[in-house]
């Protein structure tokens, strides 16, 4: 039998923060999480002895993990968690800590994720990334996740009649939100043209299907409510949050994800419907999985996304405002702190700290995250719906 959900009454997150994005850098992984630490302590107010709890990601912490980091930093936590999910990060992380807090384990707790992105970075990453992958993909020259991108991406397409175009508006609208982002790696607008006559990296997959790899840092703070009053922090209230690992293991080929396993109990808990939501956040390392969370989150059913993308524009300003600081696909990917950039963003939107990107009235959001393609589909799926401190 199932257990019943608890809600998070009294838990809050708050202090989003993010370290500059930048192409390449020479600093490890440890100077990125770092800053990201202090950056929390300068603008929360809290002492870094304070902060109790710590949850950590990042692929390129080797060969340290969250313990070993704990040293570098000068921190003596009681409660930490490591959670190497890649998109989802963001959500399992908030999740956890929340738990924490709310069980009396911790009382702030920290949730870092960054990367740093050397020369090399990237192909060591993919070399050693899961023994499936190493076994069953490597060997025969399909090196990294385009290939298995392209593969789900042509089999959405064949069965949902998406076209290169339907991804291209997609692409098109988030570039436009990304100019209001400083922290953007990618400054110029985007055209559909310009989208369509780009150079093909794994047939249907084409430049801008593809996230940049970057360095880079996010973070937040978990704790009460009462806690971030008292610091006279803005703060979110969490409505709602699910995760899920290896759902529809027996589908032949990736289609669906792990959020329509628990979808309907996502809303309940939450008290609200999909169109209840003023903006949606989710993990975009390739357009195609951004169909997939529309639709398996309720916004329209499965196979209707492309026709839904192509009824909405998806800018902050927009019908249906949807990764309203660029995502991934024009912000750039700072590694695992990718499954952290939608999460900061919301944080931002419901306090009214998104500046340019500002959505009106923005009062729920809601977070996606998909992470850890392995051989032939991503494993980790989650979700969060996060409201406005008085909504």
């Amino acid at each position: 039998m199932t257990a019943r959900r608890q809600g998070y009454d009294g838990i809050v997150v708050t202090t989003p923060v993010t370290i500059p994005y930048v192409r390449y850098a020479t600093q490890a992984a440890h100077w990125w999480l770092g800053q990201a630490l202090r950056e929390l302590v300068v603008e929360s107010g809290v002492d870094k002895d304070d902060i109790d709890g710590m949850c950590v990601s990042s692929f390129t912490l080797m060969p340290d993990t969250a313990v070993g980091l704990t040293q570098h930093l000068g921190m003596s936590p009681r409660w930490l968690d490591h959670i190497p999910m890649g998109g989802a990060s963001g959500v399992v992380g908030l999740r956890r800590a929340a738990r924490a807090v709310q069980a009396g384990d911790a009382s702030v707790v920290a949730c870092l994720a960054g990367d740093a992105n050397h020369v090399d970075s990237f192909r060591n990453t993919v070399s050693g990334f899961s023994r499936f992958a190493q076994d069953g993909t490597y060997p025969y020259g399909a090196g990294g996740p385009n290939a298995s991108f392209a593969l789900l991406t042509r089999y959405y397409m064949n069965n949902y009649g998406a076209t290169r175009e339907d991804f291209g508006k997609m692409c098109v609208d988030q570039r436009t939100n990304a100019l209001g982002n400083p922290n953007a790696l990618m400054k110029k607008p985007l055209t559909l043209q310009q989208y369509m006559d780009a150079r093909v990296i794994t047939d249907p997959i084409h430049l801008f299907d593809c996230v940049m790899p970057c360095a880079g840092a996010d973070a937040f703070l978990v704790m009460h409510e009462s806690r971030a009053q008292d610091l006279g922090l803005p703060y979110v209230r969490i409505l709602s949050t699910i995760e899920r690992h290896n759902a529809w293991k027996k589908d032949p080929i990736q289609y669906r994800g792990g959020w329509t396993k628990d979808c309907a109990e996502f809303y309940a808990l939450a008290g609200i419907e999909p169109k209840d939501v003023d903006v949606m956040q989710a993990y975009d390392d390739y357009p195609v999985i951004n169909f997939m969370q529309i639709e398996d989150l309720g916004f329209c059913e499965k196979g209707e996304a492309p026709q839904f993308v192509r009824e909405h524009t998806l800018t902050s300003d927009g019908s249906f405002p949807f990764n309203t600081n660029g995502g991934q696909l024009s912000t750039g990917q700072a590694g695992a702190a990718g499954g952290y950039l939608g999460l900061v963003e919301t944080l931002r939107q419901l306090t009214d700290a998104a500046g340019k990107c500002q959505v009106a009235d923005a009062n729920i959001g809601l977070v996606s995250g998909f992470g850890m393609i392995n051989y032939d589909r991503g494993l980790c799926t989650a979700a969060a719906l996060l409201a406005r401190s008085n909504a």
